[in-house]
């Protein structure tokens, strides 16, 4: 790669460190160096593994394989894509490189995703990646710091930040849902067909036999059946130290679930509408999804089935599932600990830990949950750090603006006394008034009408960045 005279220019900088090398630590490197900041990302795997990774490439995903609605126009994560892809998002460009079939979701095969991200990094002049731990408050002599150490932040250095910011962290888990081959369905059970044909051909694929989502039925005795199991069944312990930790609401083990009420699932994850079987031309009493998890199509995820479950007791109860009874499973459930800091109490509006101002945070660990949103922060802490480094000015982006409105959600927004983890939604951004001469916004007009406000101010947010006005 050929420097750029800026990029030749960074060598006066001294480099920003960026701890966790996530899609968050990713993101915040890839925005330090392209606008000419060098950086030093750390990143203890290989060095030291975790109960949740499996490689040591950078951005690896470990949980779900889906970042969730790519729709701007409707869906609030959908509009933070569209967001960061304007912003140079290398998540979003490795997302888009890497997608699946999933409908209207950008689903992702997680090996070319973590690789595409690995090599972007790794090949950067302005990049130096170092496989280490940094279990320990950093340095002085490093000045400007990103911790996006997500939710397995290293002990060491969780204390030393509580130490410094006087709060207390808080933590919940998060589940993973089993993986298994696809030809070990039985097909003469199961069937592809996206939910209300929302695969992009207006029900072609399902015409075909075809579709984004493997759909396997149950009807009433056979859910009864799978439910009794569920409750029956024996999970995995938790330490004496994690007993009190409570589960994110958006990510909770089936098995949860299934204890809140006979129905709950059947009204969740497993709710039959929009889908009919083939083989009865009826809706289903309910119904298991499967998405596809690589790009030769030969592994599906159990959509919504995070797990807790012994590893043993997994295989016979889902084996329970119509169309997966001799099922062969590529990876089983599991489940591991999420940390995060009570960000509204402790950051200030540029993401600097007010007790340490050359400490910013990123990721999961500021209280925002999905991949998408982890790797925002990642993204505005980048180039907060980068306009700090360079001298220039540099305001958050709109609230107005999906980007902007997290942003203000985990700095001032969210109630310190409740703060919890949260994903991006139209909520989170201001009211916006009726046109002139109407009364009152249609509710289906109105997430179309948020969304144009959205890019439209993100655009002149983005005119206005020094760095790109110095460019032209």
């Amino acid at each position: 790669m050929t420097l750029s005279p800026k990029q030749t220019q960074a060598t006066v900088h001294t480099p920003v460190h960026v701890i966790g090398g996530g899609l968050a630590g990713s993101e915040a490197a890839w925005q330090l160096a392209n606008r000419g900041v060098p950086v030093i990302l750390h990143e203890m795997r290989p060095e030291r593994q975790t109960d949740a990774h499996q490689t040591e490439g950078l951005a690896e995903l470990v949980c779900s394989n889906s970042f969730r609605s790519d729709n701007p126009e409707t869906n609030a994560i959908g509009l933070l894509h569209e967001e960061m892809r304007r912003c140079g998002s290398l998540i979003l460009a490795a997302g888009d490189q890497a997608r699946l079939p999933a409908g209207g979701a950008l689903a992702v095969d997680r090996h070319v995703f973590s690789d595409s991200v690995t090599q972007a990094v790794s090949d950067h002049p302005l990049i130096e990646v170092r496989r280490e731990a940094i279990d320990a408050l950093p340095p002085e002599d490093w000045d400007s710091v990103i911790v996006a150490t997500g939710p397995l932040t290293a002990p060491g250095l969780a204390m030393a930040v509580q130490e410094l910011s006087g709060a207390d962290y808080l933590a919940f888990f998060d589940a993973i849902a089993p993986i298994v081959y696809k030809d070990t369905i039985d097909f003469d059970k199961a069937w592809f067909q996206s939910r209300y044909d929302k695969d992009g051909n207006d029900g072609a694929k399902h015409a075909q036999g075809q579709g984004d989502y493997i759909n396997c039925p149950f009807d009433q005795a056979e859910y009864e059946r799978f439910i009794d199991a569920l409750l029956a069944a024996e999970t995995t312990k938790f330490q004496t130290w994690e007993q009190d930790t409570p589960y994110f609401e958006g990510c909770l083990p089936v098995e949860i679930m299934a204890a809140r009420g006979r129905e709950t699932l059947r009204f969740g994850p497993m709710k039959p509408v929009g889908l009919t079987d083939p083989r009865t031309g009826e809706r289903p009493y309910a119904v298991l999804q499967l998405r596809q998890d690589n790009a030769l199509g030969t592994l599906y995820n159990l959509v919504g089935f995070q797990t807790k479950i012994r590893y043993k007791q997994q295989k016979e109860i889902f084996r329970l599932i119509p169309g997966l009874e001799e099922a062969e499973f590529a990876r089983l459930g599991g489940l591991h600990r999420n940390t995060f800091i009570n960000s509204p109490q402790v950051l200030d509006a540029r993401l600097c830990l007010k007790a340490v101002p050359r400490l910013r945070f990123a990721g999961q660990i500021t209280g925002v949950e999905g991949y998408i949103e982890s790797a925002s922060i990642g993204l505005m802490a980048g180039r907060f750090a980068a306009a700090e480094r360079l001298g220039e000015p540099h305001s958050p982006p709109p609230e107005t603006t999906a980007l902007g409105a997290l942003l203000n959600h985990i700095t001032g927004g969210g109630d310190p006394a409740t703060f919890q983890p949260m994903n991006i939604n139209f909520g989170l951004l201001p009211e916006i008034q009726p046109p002139a001469g109407q009364k009152k916004i249609k509710r289906k007009e109105k997430k179309p009408m948020l969304s144009r406000r959205a890019l439209e101010d993100l655009d002149g947010w983005l005119a206005s960045d020094p760095a790109r006005v110095a460019a032209e």
